[in-house]
């Protein structure tokens, strides 16, 4: 292995990085993303069809592993799902999933922090393998394209895959804040209406 050529660590990288990310959230997989299509779009280091798949692929991964272990453990995570709710909360959820699943899957791996709750609920619930592995891939597809494009802007206005990676780190950061900021704002104003 050429430890000088980027894409030799660029690659490996980016899938450890987004792998471990997907399953303890502390490595933060959009900018990642973000920044290595950035420099795919920079320099001839990175393919961006290969950033695409190999975030995809460990997105794909890590979301499945986290649902292998609620599911495999879902007594524990029936008692995490149900804690402080009602006995009903628990039947809830599973008609949720039963109706709409596969949304609550691709909509839980695109908003901030939604991914690993609606994973480990799904696991509580028993929701089936047929139906969550289509629904995390192209959940996790649409994620690795949504921070991907970020990047490919950052690379499109900047020449500098220095400047275009730290923009795309910016552009990530700000997107999920303001995610987070309308999830916030639109759980207050359920519970106003409720």
């Amino acid at each position: 292995m050429d430890w000088s050529d980027t894409s030799s660590i660029g690659y490996p990288t980016l899938f450890l990085g987004v792998l471990i990310g997907s399953i303890v959230p502390v490595v933060p997989t959009g900018a990642l993303v973000g920044a290595a299509a950035a420099v795919a779009m920079t320099t001839p280091h990175l393919s961006l069809p290969l950033v695409l798949l190999v975030a995809t692929l460990g997105a794909m991964l890590g979301d499945t592993a986290t649902f292998a272990v609620a599911r495999l453990g879902s007594t524990a995570a029936v008692r995490w799902l149900a804690r402080g709710q009602r006995p009903e909360r628990l039947v809830s959820v599973r008609e949720r999933f039963t109706r709409r699943g596969w949304q609550l899957v691709v909509i839980g791996r695109l908003v901030p922090a939604g991914r690993i709750p609606v994973l480990l609920a799904a696991g509580a619930v028993e929701y089936p393998w047929r139906r969550l592995v289509p629904a995390t891939l192209a959940a996790c597809v649409l994620w690795a394209v949504a921070y991907a494009l970020l990047g490919v802007l950052s690379g499109g206005i900047f020449d500098s895959p220095v400047v275009a990676t730290l923009l795309a780190a910016v552009l990530v950061l700000l997107v999920t804040v303001v995610l987070n900021l309308v999830a916030r704002w639109r759980r207050g104003r359920t519970k106003v209406d409720s």
